[in-house]
């Protein structure tokens, strides 16, 4: 199992404590993404990969609006807490154990819109693991559909290399929550160290630590562009309402 696999089976039955409000959360995004892929020429009628679901942040909003949605993810942790929460939640969505690397080995289908959201691609290391994923993904969507994924703003990160992110402090009915990060750096590669802190009547602490590569927006338009996409443009949080920047790539 890498280290990848690990943090995410890790943090699976905590990651919702990175939102103030997870189920109000998966709502706000599934509004954005609709309004995407409605100005993109798609309705609730177009088939959705969400090919690194997490605990369902995006895929469980977004079938709530009545699209038909798969997800999938290399984390089982991961998977058990999307398919409880999709469960609890009351909507019916197909969940695969899948690497986003290898799609073909899961998926014999093709999609209309695949999405890989929250900083996932920077999960790979190096240029050439990132374009498998990229080729991986492009290959699933049909002729006319569209990729949608969100990173780091890393060509302004990559300036300053900061060591860690701001924190953010959540009030909760005994206490509050604190929850940031550290990042050691090397080249465009940093090690990424999350912490969770329960402030409460006990307190607890959660770390968990992955790795990520810095991906400028030029690399991964021109991967996309490469890998058999036509069109790739790219919204910025003021202008969609997301809280990274997004791209959007048409095959």
């Amino acid at each position: 199992m890498d280290i990848t696999q690990t943090f995410y089976d890790n943090m699976a039955s905590q990651y919702d404590k990175l939102f103030l409000d997870w189920n109000a959360t998966t709502q706000e995004q599934a509004v954005i993404l609709n309004k995407i892929f409605n100005n993109n020429g798609f309705s609730t009628s177009a088939h959705i990969l969400d090919c690194a679901c997490g605990i369902g942040t995006q895929a469980i909003g977004l079938a709530a609006l009545g699209y038909p949605v798969t997800a999938s993810d290399i984390s089982d942790g991961e998977l058990v807490e999307a398919k409880s929460r999709a469960e609890s939640q009351g909507v019916s969505i197909r969940f695969e154990h899948a690497d986003f690397c290898a799609l073909t080995d899961t998926f014999s289908e093709q999609f209309d819109i695949v999405i890989a959201m929250d900083n996932a691609l920077p999960h790979m290391l190096t240029g050439e693991a990132l374009e498998t994923a990229v080729r991986s993904i492009t290959g699933q969507i049909k002729q006319g559909g569209i990729f949608v994924a969100s990173i780091r703003d890393y060509d302004s990160l990559l300036d300053s290399k900061p060591p860690y992110s701001p924190p953010y402090i959540h009030k909760t009915e005994k206490g509050q929550r604190v929850s940031f990060q550290t990042w050691v750096w090397n080249g465009d590669n940093y090690q990424l160290t999350q912490y969770i802190i329960d402030d409460e009547e006990n307190l607890q602490i959660g770390k968990f630590v992955c790795e990520y590569r810095a991906i400028r927006r030029e690399e991964l338009t021109n991967l996309l562009l490469s890998s058999g996409c036509s069109q790739v443009i790219w919204k910025f949080p003021e202008e969609s309402g997301f809280y990274q920047p997004i791209v959007i790539a048409r095959k």
